[in-house]
């Protein structure tokens, strides 16, 4: 531990050396591609049958192929802070043991709390919109559910509470069973995106290639009061259509199509051999989803003009426009098996965020009790997926699926700065990743991803506060006074020198 500036700082070492506690040992049984399958298994979800048409349409026209490769190498930035750290600090909680490391408890602690709006609420929300695509497919062949019992507008969403549940169940099984069952999901929806992709380009038409980026004209309905972007009430800017302005506000919008690949991070107490294969899963899941992005957004385009696309299911509507209309009901298969992976993992990283805060005792360290037999957190992950499948059977989410977008530009932002503090308060650490050009591309990352913050609506912000202010007032009344790094806690292996570092003492 290092006490600096009334900081609480963990120390690397310190965190490496909690992974081998018996009591809190997580079982190494994930390769480098696994993780690939991880990210991809997350980040392709209903993004790519849904965005795709809505950007188009609206923001950046036949271009929205560029705004995927600008979102793509936004999201490069960030993920080659995050192969750093992972690659260094190969520890279960992703940003909120990389930012114990280097801004301290506190900060530690609010980026943990965040990252249960990225996570636990994200996996409530895809779990909702599992259950409408599950509604729909059965609608399809003459056996729907009654509303009030499945879909976004259900009172007792049952379908949403049973997907959650199920994978919960697959989790405490073990890691490598998710894994497996992971690989045959994604290997069914990656399937039929290329079957849209190669069965696509054969009906796509030159002419709706022209123009490839529209006349910039003003954007519509850009909200106003609390439902303006918080960028907009700050400056008065409003955003435009179309145009290279455009192409960029449409990059803003697609960028969360990309959201997932940080929780590949989340699993580096679990992998093999976390300094190459994390980064290897990092950038590998992001570049098989751009491309796929990329591809599958040029054949949309190419197939229907992008004025007549339907914004709320473009790819169905595409094949439809060319007589192909059987099409929708395999594009449905994939959106409802891409779903079934994202809830999934999205439970697998929230369940090792709370592991982890709560091996640190900044939660109930009963929580962190790892199961003898599979190797995994069955009661942090056994209450994580109880809390989800309430949220996704009772709660009506809508609007509140923004703060999953805020929550995981916040942690952006942090991992991108923290990459640059940890270079200059440990240079000596092993890093098996270094990020290049070093501190402008993380300096780089940081700036976008706050930028695309800026970008979501103003009350979204003021929500996101609200649950931080939350969060601190828990972390004050509970975690500050039970952590590990407590004065007199069990935690204390090393002791501050006068310079500000810390100097290691003998575990034990």
């Amino acid at each position: 531990m290092t006490v600096a500036n009334g900081r609480r700082v963990k120390s690397v070492e310190d965190s490496i050396a909690d992974t081998e506690e018996p009591e809190h040992q997580l079982k190494k049984n994930l390769s480098g591609l696994d993780l690939t399958v991880f990210g991809v298994g997350v980040i392709i979800g209903t993004g790519i049958f849904v965005l795709t048409g809505e950007v188009a349409q609206t923001t950046a026209g036949p271009a929205v192929a560029i705004s995927f490769v600008i979102a793509g190498i936004v999201c490069g930035l960030a993920a080659l802070c995050y192969a750093e750290f992972a690659s260094t600090v190969p520890v279960a909680g992703s940003a909120y043991t990389f930012s114990y490391a280097t801004f301290g408890e506190l900060i530690a602690w609010i980026i943990g709390w965040d990252l249960v709006l990225e996570l636990a609420l994200g996996a409530a929300t895809v779990s909702v919109g599992w259950s409408g695509y599950l509604n729909q497919l059965l609608s399809d062949i003459g056996i729907g559910l009654p509303e009030a019992i499945a879909g976004e507008t259900a009172r007792f969403n049952i379908p949403a509470m049973f997907i959650a549940l199920v994978m919960t169940g697959v989790l405490i099984l073990g890691i490598k069973l998710s894994s497996r069952i992971t690989s045959i999901i994604v290997a069914i929806k990656v399937v039929i995106v290329l079957l849209v992709i190669v069965v696509g380009v054969f009906y796509v038409k030159a002419a709706n290639f022209s123009p490839f980026v529209p006349p910039s004209q003003p954007a519509e309905g850009g909200g106003s009061g609390l439902t303006q972007p918080f960028i907009q009430l700050l400056t008065g800017f409003s955003p435009a259509s179309f145009g290279v302005e455009g192409v960029i506000a449409g990059a803003a919008i697609v960028f969360f199509a990309f959201i997932g690949f940080d929780i590949v991070a989340t699993a580096a107490e679990e992998t093999k051999d976390p300094a190459k294969d994390l980064p290897r899963g990092i950038f590998g899941s992001l570049a098989v989803c751009t491309v796929l992005y990329v591809l599958v957004s040029l054949v949309v385009v190419g197939m229907q003009n992008y004025t007549e696309l339907n914004a709320s299911a473009p790819l169905a509507g595409a094949f439809s426009s060319v007589g192909l209309p059987f099409f929708s009901g395999i594009i449905s298969v994939g959106a409802l098996a891409g779903l079934t992976s994202v809830v999934m993992i999205l439970l697998l990283g929230q369940s090792r965020v709370l592991f982890a805060m709560s091996r640190d005792h900044l939660l109930p360290p009963g929580l962190a009790k790892v199961h003898p037999t599979y190797g995994t957190p069955y009661r942090i992950t056994l209450i994580t997926g109880a809390v989800v499948a309430v949220m996704a059977g009772l709660i009506p989410l809508g609007t509140l699926a923004e703060l999953v977008n805020i929550g995981t530009l916040f942690a952006f932002v942090l991992v991108s700065v923290g990459v640059v503090v940890l270079r200059r308060t440990r240079p000596e650490l092993p890093r098996a990743f270094r990020v290049p050009l070093m501190p402008v591309l993380p300096i780089v990352a940081a700036l976008a991803s706050f930028y695309l913050m800026l970008n979501l609506p103003t009350d979204t912000w003021i929500r996101f506060a609200i649950w931080m202010a939350i969060g601190v007032a828990v972390y004050y009344l509970y975690g500050r006074k039970h952590s590990r790094l407590a004065k007199g806690g069990d935690h204390d292996h090393s002791v501050a020198t006068g310079d500000g570092t810390a100097g290691q003492r003998p575990r034990g």
